[in-house]
């Protein structure tokens, strides 16, 4: 790999504290919250559109990997520069261009982070959907790399269903344009759509034209207490089959209250083993309309109380603060955010407890119940080669099941490094060379995030 020549062309053309070629100033940029590690040989910082471009350039030259990275906050090692290569760090692309509230648009570059556009368009009565629980800390363009969405996609629909049109860099260095800057727009293929969840192996997204939703004109909050999983499924589908379309609709089993209890005493009933936290927005009217409705379609056997709730703000914290909690039982946890049809959770989480029951591995299970997206979560000890050997098992047949339920393994964190070896499992041998040729056209060297995504 001729690097040599490559480091002194960036050293020629970006300042010192903007390429970082040292291991030390490099090591922050050789993992993402998957754990995995691989350091780069430089990390250049671009400013702007046509710094990228010179970087695509450099590195398709001469053919050295080149991996974009938003803030490293995914899960599923898309942003680890597996082969090394150049990692071009986007965080200091963070303005917001443009805010047009007559035609609920804002134009972002991709290093602006998630809550700041929130709070950039709160004042002009708006919000974009896409609400991870890393809102503060990852980036809009880290959001489009993996589709990312949050609680309120049960509503409000993913990353891919609020961006009109984008700018991005290919891996030839070529700048291209997706999309309009209408609602309604059919002229060519839906670049857009594509390139938006492909982890920066397509292109490299440098300007995106967001759709803007305005805010409901009031929230309200329902919590619903179950004495097991199963209960609280069927309840969930019979939520998901009326009319009422919840805002939010989270689920908890039991072992994600346990770390809600040990944190905050006497704040969950001992008794629970599964909650959902409900949330509905609109007019005051159709908030009452809408929890009558909802609180109706949970009375399943196995209910134990369903009720407004006044105050849930110190509950969706909690809620927020699951991730990190699951440290406290385990050094490692395997993470894994499959969705399966809402009418197939029932065979899902009783198959998930049954299979951690069988191999002995911890297991925490919660997440965006009304898409069916469930984060599965295998807790365990990567010092303990038995107990790592038992929980790959396990989680072989955790895909398997959500597979025979006419699921999908990931439903938004990405395929990344973690769950390439799984890919051909869903996706056809046809579609794969499809999407290969598709690659191939946007990136002829195969140097952007490459061996991501393809098993």
């Amino acid at each position: 790999m001729p690097t040599s020549e490559l480091l002194q062309q960036l050293q020629s053309r970006f300042p010192a504290d903007r390429l970082h070629t040292d291991p030390v100033d490099c090591y922050a940029y050789s993992y993402d919250n998957s754990r995995n590690f691989k350091p780069p040989i430089a990390v250049v910082f671009a400013l702007t559109t046509e710094e990228v471009q010179t970087v695509a350039h450099l590195c398709n030259e001469h053919k050295v990997p080149l991996v974009p990275r938003g803030r490293g906050t995914g899960t599923a090692g898309g942003s680890v520069p597996e082969q090394s290569g150049v990692v071009l760090s986007l965080e200091r692309m963070k303005r917001i261009l443009s805010i047009d509230a007559d035609n609920r648009m804002a134009i972002i570059e991709p290093g602006v982070l998630n809550q700041e556009l929130q709070d950039a368009i709160r004042p002009q009565g708006f919000f974009w959907p896409p609400d991870p629980s890393s809102a503060p800390y990852c980036s809009v363009g880290g959001n489009l790399a993996t589709c990312a969405a949050g609680p309120h996609a049960v509503k409000y629909g993913v990353a891919r269903d609020h961006v009109l049109g984008l700018k991005a860099v290919t891996g030839s260095g070529e700048l291209i344009r997706t999309g309009c800057y209408t609602t309604k727009g059919v002229v060519g293929y839906d670049l857009t759509r594509l390139i938006i969840g492909s982890e920066g192996t397509l292109a490299i997204i440098v300007e995106a034209t967001l759709k803007l939703t305005p805010l409901p004109r009031a929230t309200g909050g329902l919590t619903a207490q179950f004495r097991d999983t199963v209960s609280c499924a069927h309840a969930i589908a019979s939520i998901m089959a009326q009319p009422f379309v919840p805002s939010a609709l989270e689920f908890l089993d039991n072992n994600a209250l346990n770390l809600i209890r040990n944190r905050h005493p006497g704040m969950l009933p001992e008794e629970m083993r599964a909650l959902l936290m409900i949330e509905v927005d609109g007019s005051e009217s159709e908030i009452a309309e809408a929890s009558e409705a909802i609180l109706q379609a949970c009375q399943v056997d196995g209910l134990i109380e369903a009720k407004p709730a006044h105050d849930t703000k110190s509950l969706w914290a909690a809620r927020k603060a699951l991730s990190p909690l699951l440290r406290d039982v385990a050094p490692k946890k395997i993470n894994e955010d499959v969705a399966v049809p809402v009418s197939r959770l029932p065979e899902l989480l009783g198959g998930i407890e049954r299979l951690a029951q069988h191999y002995r591995i911890a297991n925490v299970n919660f997440g965006h119940a009304g898409n069916g997206n469930i984060h599965v979560n295998l807790l365990v000890d990567p010092g303990n080669p038995d107990e790592m050997e038992r929980a790959t098992a396990c989680l072989d047949e955790v895909f398997s099941l959500v597979l025979s339920l006419d699921g999908t393994l990931s439903g938004e964190h990405g395929v990344g490094m973690a769950k390439r070896p799984f890919v051909p499992r869903e996706i056809d041998a046809t579609t794969i060379a499809l999407m290969k040729s598709v690659k191939q056209a946007f990136d002829p060297e195969n140097i952007l995030n490459p061996g991501k995504l393809f098993p």
